[in-house]
């Protein structure tokens, strides 16, 4: 993990939950804004955290708008969120994340989309056959990009492989996952198509309709969100809502001290076994495809 270590309070699982995150001194850091966004920018290697192991349902994500950023389950009307099996899925297909210190900036209209940003840094499916721990950070392959527009918003799905996978050296661009996991890409249009349909939503829509964009593509969408992070944390664009304190990012006014970053942690309920996790989790669902 790059030296970054994580640690959890209350339970998972529970509205309470959070997991922070450390790097290799045992100091507390955002995962947001302090992981640096490359791992190896001379060759394109970016830093991923993940959020979501692949195969799990929980829809665990970076607490934009908490202190330090915390991953947190998502909370909708009052209720934990899992993402629920629409057939043939089960839970995520992908070990599923975000590239820190980027920002989909919702003021912002995106020239391929039409669409403002979500508001969320840039989310990322790696392929790969490890199914990776929640607040791993790992690094990867940038392989392509597919543009969702999820209720009205621009909201990039990057394609990427860990570095560490056995056959990463055969993945260098989006036709690779083609030829060599056929029907994955499919499923993941499919996966995004139809997930918020058991929830009474309408299929989601994308550009390009529905096609892959290429590695270099994708590289630019990344590095357009990195601009846009950088003009958030040094507040010179309007946040809203999305908390930029961070103990690393020189020249940002929300540079705090590691004793305020420590003080956030402890406030926060210590850390207790999993709840269970609701068997109406597993159901899976099917429908007609339109």
């Amino acid at each position: 993990m790059a030296g970054y270590s994580v640690e959890g309070r209350a339970a998972p699982h529970s509205l309470e939950y959070r997991l922070f995150f450390k790097d290799a001194a045992g100091c507390y850091i955002s995962p947001f804004h302090d992981i640096p966004i490359y791992a190896d920018a001379g060759k394109n290697v970016f830093n991923m955290v993940v959020e979501v192991p692949r195969w799990t349902n929980a829809k665990m994500e970076i607490a934009t708008k908490d202190p330090l950023n915390p991953i947190k389950q998502d909370v909708k009307k009052g209720k934990l969120r899992y993402v629920a099996n629409v057939f043939p899925h089960k839970g995520y297909i992908w070990n599923y994340g975000a590239i820190p210190q980027t920002w989909e900036d919702p003021s912002h209209k995106d020239e391929n989309t039409g669409c403002c940003g979500d508001n969320d840094p840039i989310d990322v499916c790696e392929i790969g056959s490890k199914v990776c721990s929640r607040g791993e950070v790992i690094k990867v392959k940038v392989l392509g990009t597919l543009a969702l527009i999820d209720e009205g918003e621009t909201d990039w799905k990057i394609i990427a492989i860990n570095v560490e996978d056995p056959e990463a050296d055969s993945y260098n661009d989006i036709s690779d996952v083609r030829r060599m996991k056929p029907g994955y890409l499919e499923a993941t249009v499919d996966w995004f198509r139809r997930y918020k349909v058991p929830d009474g939503k309408p299929e989601n829509q994308f550009a390009f309709n529905g096609e892959f964009k290429d590695k270099d593509f994708a590289v630019n969408v990344i590095k357009s969100t990195h601009e846009h992070w950088k003009a958030l944390i040094a507040k010179k664009t309007d946040g809203g809502e999305i908390n930029c304190t961070n103990l690393t990012v020189s020249n940002s006014p929300f540079c705090c001290s590691q004793e305020c970053a420590k003080a956030t942690v402890d406030a926060a309920p210590p850390c207790k076994a999993a709840n269970p996790i609701p068997p109406e989790v597993d159901k899976w669902f099917y429908y007609q495809k339109n």
